[in-house]
Formats: C-alpha cells, structure tokens, sequence
C-alpha cells in the first residue's frame, strides 16, 4: 500500500511558478510508477505528467511539455511537480497518484491517490 499527500498549491499569477509535493508513504513507494493529475470545475481529470519508479523516464501532457517538471527523491518518498509559466488554464486541483504501470496516461492505470492540492493562477 502507498499513502500519498499533496502540498505546495496555491494562488499565483499568471507567469508565475509553483513547487507542488507529493509525500509518499508505504513499503512500495520506490517501486511505484507515479503520475500527476489535475482537474478543474466541471471538467473531467486530466493527465499531466508521469515518471517511472527510477526516474529514468518522464512522460508529459501537450499543455506541460516545456513548462512543468516531474522529479522524484526515493530517499525521501518524495515526487514533485515543478510548474513554470503557469497559465489561468492551469488552474486546478492537483493530485499525484501511484501505479504499477510505467508512464500511463489513464488515471484508471494509477491505483492510490493523493486527496489533492489546488492551485489557482490569475490573470
């Protein structure tokens, strides 16, 4: 089992950056592929970016290539998400999640599930 926890959302200008954390928890967490997700009012979640549980590969969504950076810490149970030039349609809560199926794109690939940060970005 993997517990997962969200910080570092919040509110931004547009152009700004955001370090969001995911601290991970459980026996399984360094051989765990994670993933980050988001969803917005009354839109469905969406894939953002995922890593495999080395770290040596990264997958990115359309809107975050060139913008947002997965990394991972398996000394630390930690994965990030670090986000630059935030946009107000980056606006959203954020959920990391882990999985046994590297760099998948579906969230009904991921198995845990953080409970999410928001991070709102103004114009």
């Amino acid at each position: 089992q993997v517990q997962l926890v969200e910080s570092g959302g919040g509110l931004v200008q547009a152009g700004g950056s955001l370090r969001l954390s995911c601290q991970a928890s459980g026996h399984t967490f360094s051989s765990s592929h994670m993933g980050w997700f988001r969803q917005a009012p009354a839109r469905e979640r969406e894939f953002v970016a995922a890593i495999t549980w080395s770290g040596a590969s990264t997958r990115y969504a359309d809107s975050a290539k060139g913008r947002f950076t997965i990394s991972r810490d398996n000394a630390k149970n930690m994965v990030y998400l670090q986000m630059n030039s935030l946009k107000p349609e980056d606006t959203a809560v954020y959920s990391c999640a882990a999985g046994v199926f590297g760099l998948a794109t579906l969230a009904s690939a991921y198995k845990y599930w953080g409970p999410g940060t928001q991070v709102t970005v103004s114009s």
